[in-house]
C-alpha cells in the first residue's frame, strides 16, 4: 500500500463528497482523515500491532553526562598515536580531562564535572558533535 497516494486519494474523496471523516483499516495499517474548515487533517497510524520491542530512550539512561560545551569534532585521545583519555570502566575524578572537542582548529580539553565510573562513550572518535550533546555517561 502506497500510504501517501492512498491518503491523498482519501483527502480528495473527503473534499468531493463533503464528508467530515474517513477511517480505513487494511491489514495492520490504519488511515484516518478528518476535515476542518481550513484544510484536511491527515493522521496515518501504521502499524497497528508492533511485534518488535522498542529501543530504550536515551533520556532514560541513568547517571551523569559529560556534554560538549561547543560545536566541533570529538577526539577520545590527545593524539592519534596516544591512548584515549578514558575508557569504559575507568574510574575518574571531578575535573579530569575526558576528551577533546576541536573547534576552529583549537583543541579544547573537556573536563568531567563528575566523579565516578565511565559507563558509556556515546560518540565515536572523529565524529562531529553539537553544543550540549551528550558525550560520555558517568555512573
Amino acid at each position: 500500500m502506497d500510504i501517501i497516494k492512498t491518503t491523498n486519494q482519501l483527502a480528495d474523496i473527503l473534499k468531493e463528497k463533503n464528508l467530515s471523516h474517513i477511517h480505513i483499516k487494511e491489514g495492520e495499517f490504519e488511515i484516518s482523515v478528518s476535515a476542518n474548515t481550513v484544510y484536511p487533517q491527515i493522521q496515518a497510524i501504521a502499524p497497528v500491532a508492533q511485534s518488535a520491542p522498542e529501543a530504550p530512550c536515551p533520556a532514560e539512561q541513568s547517571g551523569n553526562f559529560v556534554k560538549s560545551p561547543i560545536i566541533g569534532t570529538f577526539y577520545a585521545a590527545p593524539a592519534p598515536d596516544k591512548p584515549p583519555f578514558v575508557k569504559v570502566g575507568d574510574k575518574i575524578e571531578k575535573g579530569q580531562v575526558v576528551c577533546i572537542v576541536e573547534s576552529m582548529k583549537l583543541m579544547n580539553e573537556i573536563n568531567s564535572e563528575f566523579a565516578g565510573t565511565v559507563a558509556e562513550i556515546l560518540v565515536k572518535d572523529g565524529e562531529a558533535v553539537e553544543f550540549d550533546q551528550k558525550l560520555i555517561r558517568i555512573e
